[in-house]
């Protein structure tokens, strides 16, 4: 079976493959939405107004309860995404304004949730940035509390008695958040992005996902099986026994790491993991990563009043540190603001927050929380044997380069970078680097910054895809000034775990690539079958495209090694 490409087909569909993979089950879709409660539905006279208005409080305790419960059984920015819904829940404006609406218009509870979280709805879209994106959680949280007020089951993940794939016409962060590998093996969405949530907590737990596949819904039908596949974007309804035996072979293949990564002529490369949370770093060591290319920091300061003292990010810092003896650790410093707002640091007047005070600017604000957070990296690093590197998010200029370096400098920490996200980052990858010992190449904002397309809108998918040629070109402007100045470049976003643009990303010059550990033995395996003169014949071939799909069109027809591995 040959699934290098969408075929044209009525039993066919494509979108953007987000998580390799090759698999096939039968379909089951997500429940429709809970339905908008009538608006002309009212208390009698003879009810008990404040008692049905105490309900809403309950049902606002309960919601918030079950997303903490969820959000304490998961990891990484799975636990983030609930943590963040769990918050709205928890917020006391909407419990009181629906509480208002049945005390004073008479109401039924659902009906004023339903009214209450209209208006919310509304003033985050006229916000916009990081509150535009949180309108499907204020949704999530709406349904929830109409459920639990009308004693319906709560929304969420349909139940079934064998492994299925999930389709959605998009997936709240939440359902995301709480997905379960064993149960959901594939996913397939109409809306949603490359970068959204959907596709980054997909590929954190390994299920393969393709999103953004126009018409899916109603091409899939429930019981019927699909076959996805996660490396090309394509889904096949009804797949023939010659299909799904091809997807039998490829599941009966095992691909381990053997803790060097390099390609077939022995070029070098790098295959780090991505941390979120200090709980992430023993399963990433175990699957042999070389170390950690991207170690959030942020887990220590979200959610909170106030930030963390330096003695307990010492503490958490040297959890990862630990798991990692000897082997590379880059931590980025906190990267705040736009979609991490944090209750002490965050101004809640900027109109557009993704372009606003956040990362390495949150500094120039709060210098005492960088100095403090510094101290705790050098205190951690001086306990334990890792070789520790630190890099600052959202650099956009040489002086800033200059600033971090120097703050660094300060505390001791003789390997500072920089996270190259914005263009002008990439644009000044050489004066920069003549500061800085190592730039990571953020491929999800750098997309997002290029491209003008806000990364979690599902309408923007195509924009937000990391083959852009636009995008590529900028990665190879940031080797080519590491290059100049003898200093490494890595990529640490979503694309660093796409097997194929690995491949095209070692051919621009980037000497190391950190993604979710389960990517690590897929990557490994294609790269071990390229030589790097290969890798840069094919990252020509796709920065000269002048499509995202055609880059990677003309990549994909030149590794037939692909179809061999189950890509």
């Amino acid at each position: 079976m040959d699934t290098t490409a969408p075929r044209p087909s009525t039993r066919t569909v494509s979108g953007i493959g987000v998580c390799a993979g090759l698999v096939a089950g039968p379909v089951v879709h997500m429940p429709l939405p809970i339905a908008e409660p009538s608006p002309g539905l009212r208390l009698s006279p003879r009810e008990d107004h404040h008692a049905r208005a105490a309900a809403i409080q309950e049902a606002s305790d309960q919601v918030t309860a079950d997303l903490d419960a969820d959000a304490a059984r998961a990891t990484g920015e799975a636990r983030g995404i609930l943590e963040a819904t769990a918050a709205i829940a928890a917020d006391p404006t909407l419990v009181a304004d629906a509480q208002r609406r049945v005390l004073d218009d008479y109401l039924v509870p659902e009906r004023a949730v339903w009214e209450a979280a209209s208006d919310v709805a509304e003033q985050f879209e006229t916000l916009g940035g990081y509150f535009a994106e949180r309108v499907s959680d204020v949704h999530d949280i709406r349904d929830r509390l109409v459920a639990h007020l009308t004693g319906r089951p709560k929304p969420g993940l349909p139940s079934c008695d064998t492994p299925f794939v999930l389709v959605a016409l998009d997936l709240a962060p939440s359902v995301t958040a709480s997905l379960d590998p064993a149960q959901v093996v594939a996913i397939v969405t109409d809306g949603a992005g490359p970068t959204s949530h959907t596709a980054i907590v997909a590929n954190a737990k390994g299920i393969p996902a393709v999103v953004a596949a126009q018409g899916a819904h109603d091409l899939l039908r429930d019981g019927h099986f699909a076959l996805v596949n996660g490396s090309t974007g394509l889904v096949v309804a009804d797949p023939t026994a010659d299909e799904l035996a091809t997807v039998r072979a490829v599941a009966a293949r095992s691909r381990t790491f053997d803790g060097e990564g390099r390609t077939k002529d022995g070029h070098r490369v790098q295959l780090l993991a991505n941390i979120g949370d200090p709980s992430d770093a023993e399963p990433a060591a175990r699957a042999g990563a070389e170390g950690v290319g991207l170690f959030r920091s942020e887990f220590c300061f979200l959610d909170r009043e106030q930030p963390p003292t330096v003695d307990e990010q010492v503490t958490a810092y040297r959890r990862v540190f630990s798991a990692f003896a000897g082997r590379k650790v880059v931590i980025r410093t906190l990267d705040s603001g736009a979609d991490k707002p944090l209750a002490f640091l965050t101004s809640d007047d900027e109109e557009n927050p993704a372009l606003g005070v956040r990362g390495l600017r949150t500094a120039l604000r709060s210098p005492e929380l960088l100095d403090q957070q510094l101290e705790a990296i050098a205190r951690a690093a001086a306990a334990e044997t890792a070789q520790v590197w630190v890099m600052a998010p959202m650099v956009s200029t040489v002086t800033e380069t200059e600033q971090f370096v120097a703050a660094c400098t300060a505390h001791g920490l003789d390997v500072p970078g920089v996270m190259v996200e914005v263009p002008s980052a990439a644009l000044l990858a050489g004066p920069i680097l003549a500061r800085a010992s190592f730039a990571s190449i953020g491929t999800n904002d750098l997309t997002q910054y290029t491209m003008a397309a806000d990364r979690l809108l599902g309408s923007l998918a195509e924009l937000s895809d990391p083959w852009q040629p636009a995008v590529l070109q900028l990665v190879a402007t940031t080797c080519a000034g590491g290059a100049q100045q003898g200093r490494p470049v890595g990529v640490c976003g979503e694309a660093a775990s796409n097997p194929v643009l690995a491949v095209v990303l070692v051919g621009l010059g980037v000497t190391s690539l950190s993604m979710t550990a389960r990517a690590i033995p897929d990557v490994a395996a294609v790269l071990a079958e390229v030589t790097v003169e290969e890798c840069r014949e094919l990252a020509l071939l796709a920065t000269s495209a002048e499509t995202a799909q055609d880059a990677k069109a003309r990549v994909r027809s030149r590794l037939p090694v692909l179809d061999q591995l189950g890509l």
